[in-house]
This record gives C-alpha cells, sequence and structure tokens, in this order.
C-alpha cells in the first residue's frame, strides 16, 4: 500500500512516498513521471521535490549502461530462475546492482538547482544522510575515496550503493541500503563491479539488535529532512 505525506522542507514541499512493495519497472515508471513533473514545475515557479521508498519484489538484478556492466552478472538463466530473481536493464549511473526485500530503495526526486548542487555534492549529500542514519543505530558508516556509497568495517564491507541519473538537474534513482536483505543473493552478481569487495547488512552488523525496516525508514527520513535544511541554510 502506497503512503504519501507532505513536508515542507525549508521552502521545498517533499512529499513522501511509502510504496511498499513494488516490482522494479512499475516503480522506475513513477519515478519518471514524478521527475517530470518536479521540472515543469519550476514554470510555475514551485518548488517540489519528492522522497520515495520502496522494497522491490520480485528481487531484480539491474544493469546499467555502462558497457562493462553485463560481464559482471555470474549467475545462470537457471540460478536466476530458481532464486526467482529478475533482470533489468536501467539508465542509471554506475554499474550492476541487486534489489529485493529487507533492503531500503531510496529515489529522491530533487531538483538539484534548488539544493546548489551538482553530482559530485549530491552524492556526497546523500552518502551523509546514510551515514547519520546508520549512526542513530550504532553502526560507524564511512565513505571510501575509490568508490561512490557507504561502507562499514576495517575492510570495508558496502552496506549501502548508489547510483543516480540527472535530467535538467532533477534527480532521480538514489540509493538502497540493506537492512535485512538476503545477502547470499549478492553472490549472483560482482556487486557495483568491484571486484573482491563484500557486501553488507544492518542485520549482520547488529544481530537481533536490528532494527526493523519502518524504523530505518522513519530515521532515514528525518535525516533526509535535517540534510535539505542543512544545505539550505
Amino acid at each position: 500500500m502506497t503512503t504519501v505525506q507532505s513536508q515542507q522542507m525549508t521552502g521545498i514541499d517533499v512529499t513522501v512516498r511509502d510504496l511498499g512493495r513494488m516490482p522494479y519497472a512499475e516503480a522506475l515508471a513513477l519515478q519518471k513521471g514524478l521527475q517530470q513533473e518536479v521540472i515543469e514545475s519550476r514554470a510555475r515557479g514551485a518548488s517540489l521535490g519528492y522522497l520515495v521508498l520502496v522494497e522491490h519484489r520480485p528481487p531484480v538484478i539491474t544493469i546499467s549502461r555502462r558497457k562493462t556492466a553485463r560481464r559482471h552478472l555470474v549467475a545462470t538463466d537457471e540460478q536466476l530462475a530458481g532464486a526467482g530473481i529478475e533482470i533489468a536493464q536501467t539508465d542509471r549511473g554506475g554499474d550492476i546492482t541487486y534489489h529485493g526485500p529487507g533492503q531500503l530503495v531510496v529515489y529522491p526526486i530533487l531538483d538539484l538547482n534548488a539544493l546548489r548542487l551538482r553530482i559530485h555534492g549530491y552524492m556526497r549529500f546523500l552518502e551523509q544522510i546514510v551515514i547519520d542514519t546508520l549512526a542513530e543505530f550504532g553502526i560507524q558508516g564511512q565513505r571510501d575515496k575509490c568508490a561512490t556509497g557507504v561502507w562499514v568495517g576495517g575492510s570495508p564491507q558496502k552496506i549501502c550503493a548508489m547510483g543516480v541519473r540527472v535530467s535538467r538537474w532533477v534527480s532521480m534513482h538514489g540509493l538502497a541500503l540493506n537492512v535485512t536483505t538476503n545477502l547470499d543473493h549478492f553472490d549472483l552478481i560482482v556487486p557495483c563491479g568491484l571486484v573482491g569487495r563484500t557486501v553488507t547488512s544492518m542485520q549482520r552488523q547488529l544481530g537481533d539488535a536490528c532494527p526493523t525496516l519502518d524504523q530505518v525508514k522513519h530515521s532515514l527520513i528525518s535525516q533526509f529532512r535535517i540534510a535539505i535544511d542543512r544545505t539550505l541554510t
């Protein structure tokens, strides 16, 4: 079930839409429509934005247009069918990744002109939101100077993947935070095309103390509000 709430964030009217569980293709079509709506709102002098939250079911492996991305799919058709995992082409940046139940996927549809951000700054903006969200639950997230996303541990493991697309400086796609994700599914790919790097989840880091997906959603929405306010003020 989709839930909607509108929140005023320092001059930007950001509507939060929680889609629950939804197939990837359906959520992608929704994103594209919202992105166009935000672009068109400029002509009316409005400043709109959306924060779309979703878990993808059925699980899906998304492959970007990068020439080498397809090589990082290591699963056979039989393995994919046995796991019930779909394949989808995507127009975001990045390489290859996995989405499925227990993973919080967040698609910010934001006017980067209004936020006074460009691509590099926007990626750091997203990373900081995730780092601050993880800190609320006792996980120390960190950046990796060689790879986008959020990592944990001394031998860093990726806990949150990121990839975006921008049209007329309005963003879509976003981030995927592993909460209680089935990490075995990442064995079917070379995650984000990074050979030798592993993935983790909040559940693996915290065990029985892992928060629910709804608790993580609540925290992340709050951190988005703080980050937008901080960026504009």
